[in-house]
């Protein structure tokens, strides 16, 4: 899986590792703020979905959190071990962690993600 240098992110804390299939997942720091998570529910293979639309659910001994798409596209994969062992998003959010697959319709609308520099900044400007 792709280090946190190699993937964009978004303002509500997913990541996503474009290419011709995008792996789309929670940022460590989103983790954090979570706490332990207890239950994860994802989108259905083939379900579309618009970017900055909630796609997913992950629940957290402190609330439920809406998961958005980082951008628009169709499910072609998710990853049933987060549903069975959910900690593996607080275990390893960008490698075992990761929520599903997609095909991107419109690969220009990452282009307007986050890189690894800016999130970082983006977290700190948050945190004040």
């Amino acid at each position: 899986m792709p280090k946190p240098e190699e993937v964009k992110y978004t303002k509500t804390h997913e990541w996503v590792h474009l290419g011709a299939e995008a792996a789309v997942g929670i940022s460590d720091h989103a983790q954090h703020e979570m706490g332990d998570v207890v239950f994860v529910e994802l989108p259905k293979v083939g379900q579309k979905l618009e970017k900055e639309k909630p796609c997913a659910v992950v629940e957290s001994v402190k609330s439920a959190f809406d998961i958005y798409s980082p951008v628009s596209g169709e499910v072609t994969a998710v990853n049933e071990a987060v549903t069975i062992d959910p900690a593996l998003l607080n275990q390893a959010p960008l490698e075992g962690g990761w929520l599903f697959k997609m095909k991107p319709s419109n690969p220009a609308e990452g282009e307007t993600l986050m890189d690894w520099a800016a999130y970082q900044e983006f977290v700190k400007q948050a945190a004040h």
